[in-house]
């Protein structure tokens, strides 16, 4: 995986994502050493099972966070040029960023934070430092969906612990993406009656492989990206 352009250090610094480091580790101890310690206690075999499983969802959160906030999202090639004949560009106009003085393929926009045109720009992340774009889609996704099984879980380990044993409560206890072109699109078409389909909506599994890859067994490992190539042509629908 590509590493972004600029200093790493200067983005690790960034508030935003100090401050998203900040939440997942309180989010831990909390859940691990308070909540789950006082519920089934980290002594015994239930406890460590539970402290292990969330362990190893709140490290890969973590890992999937620094691949997408290290990776460089997508830069176009310095060799591309626009084909008039590509099916992708039929009835679109020639996509020049006069700010980066070069044509941008399809589905890739100029990110005003970042300063520069982004392969597949989906949104500028501030609590990355960094735009969501082809190359770190993946890592972006699996990060929001460990971080989205971390949270229920903590969650739950909350519960218990709060129904199911007896608290001192004296005793301070913590205690407790989609595009312009697209959004014009689907508004000509709902207006004369026709049902849209974005021209990139190649159904939910092949856009699902697109993103993840092929092979179902690599989806949550954020570096296998060997399915990516250059992101200046994708693969349309033929509706």
């Amino acid at each position: 995986m590509a590493r972004r352009r600029g200093s790493a250090a200067a983005a690790a610094a960034s508030p935003a994502v100090v401050g998203a480091v900040s939440v997942l580790a309180l989010v831990y101890y909390s859940t691990v050493f308070v909540f789950l310690d006082h519920w089934l206690g980290l002594g015994n075999a239930a406890g460590a099972a539970h402290a292990a499983a969330f362990s190893l969802v709140v490290a890969a959160c973590f890992f999937s966070f620094v691949c997408a906030a290290a990776a460089d999202p997508g830069s176009v090639p310095a060799s591309f040029a626009p084909d008039a004949e590509d099916p992708q560009r039929q009835g679109l106009k020639s996509r020049y960023c006069d700010k980066c003085c070069m044509y941008k393929p399809s589905r890739t926009h100029h990110c005003k934070v970042c300063k520069r045109c982004v392969l597949k720009m989906d949104h500028h992340c501030v609590w990355i430092n960094n735009c969501v774009g082809y190359a770190n889609y993946k890592s972006f996704i699996i990060c929001v969906l460990n971080a989205t099984i971390g949270s229920l879980y903590s969650f739950v380990v909350f519960l218990f612990d709060l129904f199911q044993t007896e608290h001192e409560y004296d005793v301070p206890y913590v205690k407790v993406i989609h595009y312009r072109e697209a959004t014009r699109a689907k508004w000509l078409a709902q207006k004369s009656g026709q049902k849209y389909r974005h021209r990139f909506d190649l159904g939910t599994r092949k856009n699902i492989q697109m993103i993840m890859g092929p092979n179902i067994l690599c989806w949550l490992c954020p570096t296998a990206t060997g399915h990516l190539k250059d992101g200046t042509e994708f693969q349309i629908t033929n509706n």
